[in-house]
């Protein structure tokens, strides 16, 4: 699928993304926090269906805009993406902590979306990260395990560094995945420790106020939950933040891990189609 690179002022500096594709206007959000994107295999997934934008988030490079990193200002720049290339609405379809995001911009401006997809979501209710620590550690070596655990110590402290930061990634990364031994390779991503610490604190002061447990209740938009059944983070993360929308639909993927466009391509594609389709949006178009 051919893009187009695109900068757009924000705040202090730019947000740096790509946009391609045909059909109705999807903005894509990537995970993390504090991870560059890692979402042009998402976005070929999805073409045909939507004409797809995707953005690096503040504080990351390539993208260069600094603190706060807070969930309303990560809200206020993906409006801002929005804004520049003149939509007064698109779909939102977010990864992991991308779909969370993409909760808050449902709660904060309905009116600018079509509709919403999470795939992997981080959730609604903040109560699944001791499971999904455990489930991240699995086949770790004790002292592989000693490390991540002083490392999530200093994270919480905004010590941790860079090559800290990196290092549980390269660890963490077969366990997103129905089988680690058959996981592919880590994607070349830049990070933003300073993002992930600082997006993350605010991310736990919302869990903590029930932001989206209270707002997603009065959300009326199309809204679909995907998720691997092997992910993880536990199943009742899509069907307990999909329980708290009217009308949402949730799918599994059989066999499948965090990053079912990975492990299973065309899979997401097929239930995005349906869940268009009986929406009314057929072949992507509204």
């Amino acid at each position: 699928m051919q893009e187009e690179r695109f900068e757009i002022p924000a705040a202090d500096g730019e947000l740096v993304g790509h946009r391609g594709g045909d059909g109705p206007p999807a903005l894509l959000l990537h995970g993390g926090p504090g991870v560059s994107d890692y979402t042009a295999p998402l976005a070929d997934e999805l073409h045909g269906l939507f004409e797809t934008i995707r953005y690096t988030q503040r504080g990351t490079l390539p993208s260069t805009v600094g603190p706060p990193y807070s969930v309303e200002a990560h809200v206020a720049d993906a409006l801002a993406v929005l804004d520049h290339w003149e939509l007064e609405q698109a779909w939102v379809v977010g990864h992991s902590w991308g779909a969370h995001l993409a909760l808050h911009l449902a709660i904060a401006q309905p009116e600018r979306l079509l509709g919403i997809v999470c795939v992997g979501p981080l959730g609604g209710r903040g109560d699944v990260f001791e499971e999904l620590g455990r489930n991240l550690r699995r086949g770790l070596t004790p002292e592989q395990i000693e490390f991540v655990d002083e490392y999530e110590a200093r994270r919480r402290e905004g010590t941790a560094t860079l090559d800290e930061t990196r290092e549980r990634l390269r660890l963490f990364w077969p366990n997103y995945f129905a089988r680690p031994a058959d996981a592919p390779p880590m994607p070349e991503v830049a990070i933003g420790v300073e993002c992930s610490a600082g997006t993350n604190a605010s991310l736990a002061r919302h869990y903590e106020t029930r932001t989206l447990e209270q707002g997603l209740p009065n959300v009326r938009l199309p809204a679909l939950v995907v998720h691997g059944v092997l992910d993880p983070l536990p199943l009742r993360t899509a069907t307990d933040t999909a329980a708290l929308i009217e009308g949402s639909e949730v799918e599994t993927i059989a066999d499948c891990g965090h990053w079912p466009w990975l492990e299973q391509p065309g899979a997401l594609r097929r239930i995005v189609e349906g869940f268009l389709a009986r929406r009314g949006h057929h072949d992507g178009f509204a």
